[in-house]
Formats: structure tokens, C-alpha cells, sequence
């Protein structure tokens, strides 16, 4: 059976390119909101991460109608490492809208998205929006995207794509680049004659596939999916199988069903083939496993997702100023949390690690990672993370580690600095092309690790004014030693209050991150230098007081403005021996050293730098041999990867060259 009184549609393209804003227009001028309905711009971007930061973290489900004819549209994020939610939604529908940007043209994640559209021959319609930049080249565009789809391996019917230009703002859509359009129904009409209506036999047994997974507080886990047979009823019994796992027969009942209307669920008793539902009642349903009538157990095949490319170690807060702050602080309910979000979240995986109070969590990229500790930071947990490290391979007794295909568009007076800097993290060019008179686009392909920290150097190199994207592509032989941090620390050794005469001495040495007031602690770093080596300083220490006085020895101190770190900012900052300390109100960065740190009144300090950090050589270990640090260190690194052991020796015997 085919309902053509229904159509099944994701909207895909990359990055900041105006799907969500494309999606405001198109509930508003399919009357899904009343003419007087104050409606917040990106209405879809429901969380207050995704609302703050512009983007689309999670695929949400709306519907219009239009003619008759009711269309549920599956708003799609766009930055790749979130590419996981892509890939389950489009089991849903039956057809995407590709939106690409009329000036940045085709990306690394149109590339990606479109890729995956093609491979379940997904019927294709391609906008080219927002055609109203001062900055954009349509012509270009469209070749570019004829040249991509041909790159695929896109068949007759998919090159013969209907190809639309659209100003998401505005609320307008033309089929002729040189003709304004007025608004959004030359789109319409395209997505009914154009997008193929699902197909399904509602008398058949019920089965359906769970793409998307909810919780709610009241009703516990919502699955989400499309109904590819039969029909669903309020109090029917089901079978929950899985294709990847034979051995599934779980029972249960559906208890509530919710159809999708504008951007909101309004409760139905039944459901039939071919639409998309959200349902309750099966506390342990997951993505990916498969609703069957008890009569027939058929479970349906499942998107196999990328796996993850980069791994961080979340573990109990235990600095001195842990518990203070959060509501939540256990090992056991920072377990349950994470458990929580592999509910939703396949792209994630978490793992016990070797200690029983923290975690290896693994994701698609550091922006994966930092959107879960800024979530769970903001639901009341305190918690500490590592620096974030690439998951590698061993193929044929070699190391492989993640690669990344990268694209930067810079004025071209600043190309010179950022192929400097991507050169020294192992970068290689592979394409240059000119934008214009005054913009270039590079292309490189460079080890995942090496984009570590590089963000802040990339926007001071570019003054602001660059546009850098990343994809993941493929795995590649360990390219070697890079240094992701040119900077040093400065470690406060003293436990209190800091104070303003100890800061005015401190930032001599660097810049400061905690201002006149804060609590700081022994192994907290308190500023970077840009010598690159650690130093030790005293932001607690107070003037002493004396019944002389001299001329200006009295003026106001005066303490250079403290530069704050965001949460992303401080992932990049952290050096291989640091942490960082995640509360409900601080991040805090500090030093993960198992030994107690000795006082510094008196002492004098050598050091050794060594890959991946750094080893203080303290009065009784400098006169030993210096091997005996670096095979302290060496014991330590082996947690991670053997080619980061390997690197460390061949770094000690060039220190010994030295």
C-alpha cells in the first residue's frame, strides 16, 4: 500500500548552512502556527545548549501539511560529530532536502551526509540557500554539487535531482536562479512530486524500527521511529527483537502512542504504516531494536554507526575543593548518567576503566564530548576529565591513528600563518582554490590529534575571519611526535584564598586565569607562559606589614583583566599531565600528579621536557640519573599507547644529543 497522503523527509546539509531556519519557514507558512503565535526563531533548537551555540545537536521530528498531504520533517545536525544522529534518522524517511550555502558551497559534512542519503537510495530534491549573501556564486555551487553527486556514484535518477534556490530568512524558494521567489510553495510542490511516498501493508503483522530514543521524567524512555507494517495500538502487545542481537525477545505493551503535529506530539490511540511515531511503555526499548507482533518475530536491519574516534576519562572529583559545589559526585551516579545518554546517543560508548571511580568515554570529536560535560555540568554533577587522546588501530603489527580531512576558507593574507600551523601538526595540503580576489580555500588531510588545541591558534592567526570544518576520513599510519601546546603552566603550591599582591607578583610570569578572591589549591594552574615550561608561584602570599612606609610603596595595585577559559577552551588548553575539574559553577585546571608536591621556599628545580609532557626533577631525583624520571614517566604513559612510549625515548635521547 502506498500512502500518498503522506511524505517522509530528512533535511541534511552541513554546518550553519539554514536547515533549522529553513524548517521555521516551512511550519509557518504551512499554517502549523496561528497568525498571531509568537514563535522563537530556530524553533526546533529546543535545548539550551543548542539555542546558545547556534547549532543542531539533536534530529528532531516536526510535521506540516500542505494540500492535503501531511510531510514529517526530520531536522538533522550538521557538525560532524554529531554525524551519528544523520545516520539512524534516514532509516525514517523516504527522501532529503541537501541544503547547500550559496558561498561556502559543497563542505566535508555534505559530502558525508550525502553520501549516506545516496547508499539507501533515498529520493534526493537539492536547495541552494541562502542566495541573498553578497558573497554568493550560485553558478559555482551548482557545479559543485553536480560534481559531488557524479564523485558518489549517484544514479540517472538522482543527478536528474530537482534543484531549487532558496533564502531560508526570507521564507522564499525559486526553480530559476535569476527569478526572486516570493515564497516557500515552489518548495512544496517539488517535495510532494518529488520525494516518494512511503509504502506499507497495514494489514500485515506490526513491525517497526526504533531510530530515536526521549526521556521523559513523567513517562520514562520514548522510542521514536517509522511504522513499516501494520499498525500500532494503545495497549497492544509487542515483541522487542534486534538484528545484531538474535537472542532479544523482550515483551512488553505500548501504553501511549504520540503522533508528530507542527513541533509538538499530540497523543493518537493508533497509528498505521508508514508514519512516524513516538511511543512509551518498554522501559528498556533502545536504537536500533525492533517492535514485532508476537505472531511474527521479524527484527529489521540497522545503520551500522561510525565508530568513535577520540576517548576521554571522566572520574570522581577528587581535588581539595571536591563535593562542594555539585549535587551529584559518586562514581556510581556519574555512571548511571553516562549510561543514561548511551540511550540516545549512539555515536557514544563508555567503558570501565582499569579504577573503579572513572570511565572511558569515547565519541565522534572533542565537540561530542564537551556538549555531554557541559550537559551533565549544567544537571547538577561535578566530575573531573582528561585531556582527550585518538582511539588507534593495530593492523599488521603497525599503528594506525584517526585522520581527518579538513577545510579552511581564510583571507588570503593570513593562508601563509595557518599553512604554517597545520604543517607543524603533520598536516598535508592536498587542494588550493581561490574564492574571489581575496579568499582562498585549503584542503589537508592530518592525523585527528593534531587538531588538538589548534582552534584558539587558528583564530588569532586569522584574526577571526576564518572558516575551518572537519570530517573524519579513514585511518592512516602514526604520523609521529606532534606538539598540540607551546605553552607552559603557571601551578599555584600554595592552598587558600589568592590575593591580590600575590597576583601582581604572578602575572609577571604569565597570563592569570583566577582573579583576587577565587580558592586555589596546591597543583592548581592558576595562568599559562609563553616560554612553554611549568613555573611555580604563590597567589596566596600577602604583603607583610611593617610601621615604615616609603614614597609609592603604597599605590593600588593593579591587576591585568584575568582571561577566562570556556569549557572547550579548557579542553584545548590541557597539557598531557593536567586535569580538569568540572562543577555545577567552576573549571578548574590542575595538576595530575600522583606524588605529593614538596614546599618551594629555598628549592631549586630542574626540568626535562619529554613527550607527551613534562617531568619536574626535584632536588632529590636530580642527582640521580635522569633515566630513572624518564622511566617514571614511561610507566605512566604506557596507559595510553605504545607509539607514545617509543616517541619518549627517541625525545630523551635527543635531550641527551642536546
Amino acid at each position: 500500500m502506498v500512502r500518498n497522503d503522506l511524505r517522509n523527509v530528512a533535511i541534511i546539509a552541513h554546518v550553519d548552512h539554514g536547515k533549522t531556519t529553513l524548517v521555521d519557514a516551512l511550519l509557518r507558512q504551512s499554517g502549523a502556527f496561528r497568525d498571531n503565535q509568537a514563535v522563537a526563531e530556530r524553533v526546533m533548537d529546543s535545548g539550551d545548549i543548542e539555542r546558545e551555540r547556534g547549532i543542531t545537536i539533536l534530529a528532531k521530528n516536526c510535521s506540516c501539511t500542505y494540500k492535503g498531504v501531511k510531510i514529517n520533517i526530520v531536522d538533522t545536525p550538521g557538525h560532524a560529530d554529531f554525524g551519528g544522529e544523520v545516520e539512524r534518522v534516514l532509516k525514517m524517511v523516504n527522501g532529503v532536502l541537501l541544503l547547500v550555502d550559496a558561498a561556502e558551497g559543497c563542505m566535508p559534512q555534505t559530502r558525508f551526509v550525502l553520501q549516506k542519503a545516496l547508499q539507501q537510495n533515498l529520493s534526493l530534491v537539492v536547495a541552494i540557500n541562502k542566495i541573498d549573501r553578497p558573497d554568493a556564486r550560485i553558478k559555482e555551487v551548482i557545479d559543485e554539487v553536480l560534481y559531488l553527486l557524479m564523485d558518489l556514484g549517484a544514479t540517472d535518477e538522482q543527478l536528474d535531482c530537482p534543484m531549487l534556490f532558496c533564502c531560508g530568512r526570507d521564507g522564499t524558494a525559486s526553480l530559476d536562479p535569476d527569478v526572486p521567489g516570493t515564497d516557500l510553495i515552489p518548495l512544496f510542490d517539488t517535495l510532494l512530486s518529488t520525494i516518494k511516498p512511503p509504502e506499507g501493508d497495514p494489514e500485515a503483522p506490526f513491525q517497526m524500527l526504533v531510530s530515536s530514543v526521549d526521556y521523559n521524567e513523567f513517562v520514562g524512555r520514548i522510542g521514536i521511529g517509522r511504522i513499516q507494517n501494520g499498525v500500532a495500538k494503545v495497549g497492544e502487545e509487542v515483541v522487542v527483537c534486534d538484528w545484531h542481537n538474535p537472542d532479544l525477545k523482550m515483551r512488553g505493551r505500548l501504553t501511549k502512542l504520540y503522533d508528530f503535529q507542527a513541533n509538538g506530539r499530540q497523543p493518537c490511540d493508533n497509528i498505521t504504516a508508514g508514519d512516524i511515531v513516538a511511543f512509551s511503555g518498554l522501559p528498556d526499548v533502545t536504537i536500533g531494536n525492533t517492535l514485532c507482533s508476537p505472531s511474527t518475530v521479524e527484527p529489521l536491519p540497522f545503520v551500522k554507526i561510525n565508530d568513535p574516534t577520540v576517548e576521554m576519562t571522566f572520574s570522581v572529583n577528587d581535588s581539595p575543593l571536591a563535593g562542594r559545589e555539585g549535587k551529584f559526585v559518586t562514581s556510581r551516579q556519574i555512571r548511571d548518567r553516562l549510561q543514561k545518554e548511551l540511550l540516545k546517543d549512539v555515536a557514544l560508548k563508555v567503558e570501565d576503566s582499569a579504577t573503579t571511580d572513572s570511565f572511558r568515554v569515547m565519541g565522534r570529536g572533542e565537540m561530542h564530548l564537551s556538549i555531554l560535560i557541559e550537559t551533565m555540568r549544567r544537571e547538577g554533577y561535578e566530575l573531573q576529565v582528561s585531556p582527550p587522546h585518538v582511539l588507534t588501530k593495530v593492523i599488521d603489527g603497525k599503528t594506525y591513528e584517526p585522520m581527518e580531512h579538513v577545510v579552511i576558507d581564510v583571507p588570503t593574507q593570513y593562508q601563509g600563518a595557518v599553512m604554517t600551523g597545520l604543517g607543524q601538526r603533520k598536516a598535508i595540503l592536498q587542494q588550493m582554490e581561490s574564492l574571489g580576489s581575496d579568499r582562498v580555500r585549503l584542503e589537508f588531510r592530518m592525523p585527528s590529534r593534531g587538531l588538538f588545541g589548534y582552534r584558539n591558534q587558528f583564530l588569532t592567526d586569522t584574526h577571526g575571519e576564518g572558516i575551518l570544518n572537519q570530517i573524519f576520513d579513514g585511518y592512516d599510519v602514526w604520523a609521529g611526535m606532534i606538539a598540540n601546546r607551546s605553552t607552559g603552566s603557571l601551578v599555584s603550591f600554595e592552598t587558600g584564598d589568592a590575593v591580590t599582591y600575590g597576583l601582581y607578583n604572578a602575572q609577571q610570569r604569565g597570563t592569570l586565569l583566577v582573579g583576587a578572591g577565587e580558592k586555589v589549591y596546591e597543583g592548581m594552574v592558576i595562568g599559562y607562559t609563553a616560554s612553554g615550561e611549568d613555573v611555580d608561584v604563590n597567589v596566596c602570599k600577602t604583603k607583610h606589614l611593617t610601621n615604615t612606609r616609603a614614597s609609592g610603596s603604597d599605590d593600588a595595585l593593579r591587576l591585568i583583566p584575568v582571561s577566562k577559559l570556556s569549557l572547550e577552551g579548557c579542553l584545548e588548553f590541557l597539557a598531557q599531565d593536567e586535569l580538569l575539574e568540572v562543577t555545577p559553577e567552576n573549571l578548574r585546571i590542575r595538576k595530575a600528579d600522583p606524588e605529593p608536591r614538596p614546599a618551594h621556599e629555598g628549592k631549586e628545580q630542574a626540568e626535562v621536557s619529554c613527550f607527551p609532557s613534562r617531568i619536574n626533577i626535584k632536588n632529590g631525583i636530580a642527582n640521580r640519573s635522569v633515566c630513572d624520571a624518564v622511566l617514571r614517566f614511561a610507566l605512566y604513559s604506557a596507559l595510553y599507547a605504545l607509539p607514545i612510549v617509543q616517541e619518549l625515548e627517541a625525545e630523551y635521547f635527543a635531550w641527551l644529543r642536546r
